[in-house]
């Protein structure tokens, strides 16, 4: 075996394996599977041409000279952004974690109770913060979340507002540029007016139905809002504030004013900038909004012993079912970076954060004081952490800090701002100091004081307390902290345990040489509005990985700014519509989508100002050629574009994908690929071939990005050469196309940090690399397909038989024993496995991705798991209620239990086949009740027991 080549670690089928393996499903090679399962007419003729293979200790040389391009300055733009501190304690057992980085969105409530219970502190975190009654798992970022909030006030207008057709949005010209850009994106096409103004001007016109606040104000001024917010509300216009969380600690709440909703990012609660992320946005309104508010909440309900348990409440899943009627298109959320800014408050607690805000209170206060000494004059007359200062020449400044490696936010010639953050200590703002002194040829000395004059009123102190519970008060020491992270790990089903065969997901290795450089400083501590010779290292990355795109999917440019498969899905789409603009064809507006489309689909088409036209699938699960072609005819004169996931939904690769995308051109459309399933497409077809124009891809999925628990995620968008001039721009830093369209996230690059580890596996895999993974992922899948042959019936197929790189399985005829697919589900946890997708995109069906990393043993494990399963349910008719796959999952307490009242051992319960005993993995409740959880909605912290009944 060579051990410099990555690929063998990576992909987890070695060629002993693979001879048994073609043989199981009856082939003579791996091409010959191949062959049989992607039409000929759409193979790459040539491989693709990317740079030679590394070896892991290659990348590693090559990745640091790189880290070293990028000059780390102290940086005091803020504008959004703050220098954290990670604590060793949270980097070392939760970023570089695999037990918490490969964990899935925890849809499997029973595998996930330690990552929801790091996701309810975090809720809580942000309620208390910023006094409102309800917050969400967390957000993409602090522009998107203000966008959402946007939205959801434009879905909840009042009837009247709604009759009468009030469309204006109020925006404050004190919101962060890059949220000023994305709520630009968001608004036209749904019709909203924006209308951006000084908020003590605005005359409360019943024209409006919302605002938008900034608090503090991007160049730091700390506003008194109530009177704004109590005339809005005498208008029927609802507020939305835009809050620096760790300003929250010391100023007046957000919600003690009576705001609507509040947002921003908890990056400043010790998340790296990463050059722009991720990070972990919130979301906090009020309980009358619950089923309006977007992403997922976490909240409390019981199991089926009546005992305490967490799962994803209310509309979780909202996409899926109301479809192009959603509010929102979010489908994920920034879970790894909300449970370490969650910890992060746990291992700090309230005093602890009182500290830290003060202290950056503190030296801001001093700095002031000191330029005020010097003649300096500062504008802002209350402030927690950013002065906003006159300078007559700020060219002359900056030459100074910067070569004193420091970098302020310019604002224009004779004004800038300084924003002190967690990592400033006092030398930090002597040597601030010491460029003003310098700029002014003085030599003045700033003296450090415990105690310096208030600056913010006590109309706007905070008052009230918070983080009280018990979880915020106990684990401030290093190994406390350690151990409570240890006991929610315990807890979690992740890809370090066990294959998670989840369809449409692709659950792949997430190699430690990929990850590694994350926790480097040299590109964590990079903000994203520094200039670019400051940045050449994350330059050079980003380019580079435009390019090995571009190239894998035959196009012609890519941005990376989308910062979640759904968001790369919108951001192709009004890439689409700026298109059709530029040619005076704005009235294109239908977007055709198959029946079988994932449920983002249509919601971001809505999104998008398009209306959604469905159409039909065939018995095969194919797109219905008769009916696409009857629609897209019907449609010509308006048609903008067709989604196409490829291979489908259904696992197959579609033979007439080159007529349908040629009808759609034919008829004027644009053809937008789903990239959801390019993990059977790299280096054997791509995009371009089969005839899309533009195509999202799923970083976190082809191209190894952990899923986090439920984020981050990274979408970027690759397109055709027409479509490259209206790629996405940023209002701070020049990115996109020459008619860029406006931003579809805070950051120019979107999560940057995160996409070093694509980079990584791209720049390892090499072209060969990439094309034997594509291979072996398809292998694996037709290999459980055999072996689950005579058990359960595969529901589509290619034309020869084959799958692609997943398979749908039919539990539906189950149900006459009984049996629905939820209990297969549930009774997989008892092998020590996750869960397949479940009843997506078919009810009662599970869609199984096995993806090319896992090893034969491991599939073989799984499948025998399947098998026993099948034979379970043949017995099940014994006793329909009362069975191992409806008592699923069995716990540790059960067990150990002197009371066993079940018709079936405690082996059969617990230990069913031999494998499992030798690493039994132990769900920790039973089977959650999840509408007891929606009746009963709690989704903050508090005495656990206090939520659940007594019985």
């Amino acid at each position: 075996m060579r051990t410099d080549l990555f690929a063998s670690r990576h992909i987890g089928i070695n060629e002993d394996d693979l001879q048994h393996m073609l043989k199981t499903v009856k082939a003579e090679s791996l091409d010959q599977i191949i062959s049989e399962t992607i039409p000929s007419d759409i193979r790459l003729a040539q491989p693709l041409r990317l740079s030679k293979a590394m070896s892991e200790h290659e990348f590693l040389s090559h990745i640091k000279a790189l880290s070293i391009k990028n000059k780390v300055y102290k940086t005091y733009i803020g504008l959004g952004y703050h220098e954290s501190m990670t604590p060793s304690v949270i980097q070392r057992n939760i970023l570089e974690n695999p037990g918490w980085y490969t964990a899935y969105t925890p849809y499997q409530a029973e595998v996930a109770q330690g990552r929801l219970e790091a996701l309810l502190n975090f809720q809580t975190v942000i309620s208390d913060l910023t006094g409102m009654e309800l917050a969400n798992a967390s957000l993409l970022d602090e522009s998107t979340a203000a966008a959402e909030a946007m939205s959801m006030l434009f879905d909840v207008r009042t009837r009247t507002q709604k009759n009468n057709g009030v469309v204006k949005f109020f925006v404050s010209e004190e919101v962060l540029p890059q949220t000023l850009s994305l709520l630009q994106t968001r608004s036209k096409p749904l019709g909203i007016e924006l209308v951006v103004g000084n908020h003590e001007e605005f005359n409360f016109d019943e024209d409006f139905y919302g605002a938008l606040l900034q608090y503090p104000g991007k160049y730091g001024q700390v506003h008194a809002y109530a009177p704004f917010v109590a005339k809005a509300h005498e208008k029927e216009i609802k507020v939305a504030v835009a809050a620096d969380l760790l300003s929250l600690v010391l100023l007046t709440p957000p919600g003690d004013i009576g705001v609507d909703v509040v947002i921003g990012t908890s990056q400043r609660f010790g998340i790296p900038l990463g050059y722009g992320g991720p990070h972990a946005a919130f979301f906090a309104t009020k309980e009358e909004f619950k089923r309006n508010i977007p992403g997922r909440i976490i909240g409390v309900t019981k199991d089926a012993d009546g005992q305490p348990a967490l799962r994803m409440a209310l509309q979780t899943r909202e996409q899926h079912i109301k479809r192009d009627k959603a509010t929102s298109n979010i489908c994920t959320a920034q879970v790894l970076l909300a449970v370490m800014a969650g910890m992060y408050a746990v291992y700090h607690g309230p005093k602890g954060l009182q500290y830290i805000a003060e202290q950056i209170h503190r030296k801001t206060k001093i700095l002031n004081k000191g330029l005020a000494q010097l003649g300096f004059e500062q504008l802002n007359t209350a402030f927690f952490d950013t002065l906003l200062i006159k300078i007559p020449d700020t060219d002359k400044l900056r030459m100074i800090a910067e070569g004193k490696g420091i970098n302020f936010n310019y604002i224009n010639k004779n004004t800038i701002s300084i924003s002190i953050n967690e990592a400033t200590d006092e030398q930090d703002v002597l040597s601030v100091f010491s460029c003003f002194t310098e700029f002014g040829n003085q030599k003045d000395t700033l003296l450090f004081t415990e105690t310096v004059e208030d600056v913010i009123p006590v109309t706007l102190s905070r008052q009230s307390p918070f983080l009280e519970h018990n979880v915020f008060n106990t684990y401030h020491s290093e190994t406390e902290l350690m151990r409570y992270i240890k006991k929610l790990e315990r807890k979690d089903l992740s890809l370090n345990h066990s294959m998670i065969s989840l369809g449409s997901c692709t659950m792949k290795l997430n190699a430690a040489s990929e990850m590694l450089p994350l926790s480097w400083a040299e590109w964590g501590n990079l903000h994203p509005f520094v200039p670019l010779d400051q940045a050449k290292g994350y330059q050079e990355v980003l380019h580079e990985l435009e390019k090995d795109l571009t190239t894998i999917t035959g196009f012609a440019g890519t941005s990376l700014q989308p910062n979640s498969g759904a968001q790369g899905e919108y951001a192709g789409l009004m890439v689409i519509r700026a298109y059709h603009e530029s040619r005076n064809e704005g009235h294109r507006n239908i977007c055709l989508i198959p029946a079988s489309a994932h449920g983002t689909n249509p919601a971001s088409a809505v999104m998008a100002g398009m209306k959604v036209v469905v159409t039909k699938t065939d018995e095969k699960g194919n797109i219905d050629l008769a009916d696409l072609e009857e629609k897209a005819k019907l449609h010509s004169d308006n048609l903008a574009a067709l989604m196409v996931t490829y291979p489908s939904t259904h696992g197959v690769f579609e033979s007439s994908i080159k007529y349908i995308t040629k009808l759609i051109h034919d008829q004027g459309g644009q053809v937008y690929m789903d990239g959801a399933n390019m993990n059977a497409q790299v280096g054997l077809t791509n995009p371009a071939t089969i005839g899309a124009d533009v195509c999202h891809l799923n970083l976190h999925k082809t191209f190894a990005i952990p899923h986090g628990g439920g984020g981050p995620g990274v979408g970027p968008i690759c397109v055709a050469e027409q479509l490259v001039p209206f790629l996405p721009g940023n209002p701070l830093v020049k990115t996109g196309g020459g008619q860029a369209i406006s931003a579809i996230s805070a950051a120019p690059w979107g999560s940057s940090l995160v996409c070093l580890i694509s980079y990584g596996y791209i720049k390892m895999l090499g072209e060969q690399g990439l094309t034997h993974s594509t291979k072996v992922a398809i292998l694996n899948a037709n290999y459980i397909k055999e072996r689950l042959s005579g058990k359960y019936e595969v529901l589509y197929t290619g034309e020869n038989g084959r799958a692609a790189h997943e398979m749908i399985i039919d539990c539906r005829p189950f149900k006459q024993n009984g049996i629905e697919v939820t209990d297969i589900a549930k009774r997989l946890m008892d092998y020590g496995f996750h869960a397949p997708t479940v009843s997506f995109p078919v009810a009662g069906t599970v869609m199984i991705e096995p993806t090319e990393s896992e090893s034969l043993a491991e599939l073989d494990r799984f499948c025998d798991a399947m098998n026993a399963i099948r034979d379970e349910i043949d017995k099940a008719v014994e006793n329909p209620i009362n069975n191992p796959l409806k008592n699923a999952p069995h716990t540790l307490t059960m067990l150990t239990n002197d009371v066993w009242d079940f018709p079936y051992s405690r082996q059969q319960a617990a230990f069913p086949l031999p494998y499992v005993s030798d690493n039994k993995f132990w769900p920790t409740v039973r089977r959650v009740d999840d509408a007891y959880g929606d009746r009963n909605l709690i989704c903050s912290c508090a005495p656990i027991e206090a939520y659940v009944e007594s019985e």
